[in-house]
């Protein structure tokens, strides 16, 4: 059998995996900023303590989400290096 003779050649499909980690961790970090200006906006002129403590929270699960896409982003690009890759 000739196509089971080499290694795989895994590059298009890991290079595919790392562009749309890329395009993901992007959308995600343009929202994200966006929608932590509102929530940022929404504290400063909530009116009422339960209402700014509400943006205070929205504050956090956006921060916190960030940093997940981040981790998230390395541990992609760690799986995707681990592999093998052909060296024809």
């Amino acid at each position: 059998m000739l196509f089971l003779s080499g290694t795989p050649d895994v590059t298009p499909i890991t290079n595919l995996i790392l562009n749309w980690t890329h395009i993901g961790q992007a959308l995600v970090g343009s929202v994200g900023a966006l929608a932590f200006i509102f929530a940022f906006l929404w504290k400063i002129t909530s009116v009422e303590a339960k209402s700014a403590l509400e943006a205070k929270q929205w504050i956090q699960r956006i921060v916190v989400g960030t940093i997940g896409v981040e981790v998230a982003g390395a541990l992609v690009t760690i799986l995707t290096s681990s592999v093998p890759t052909s060296t024809h």
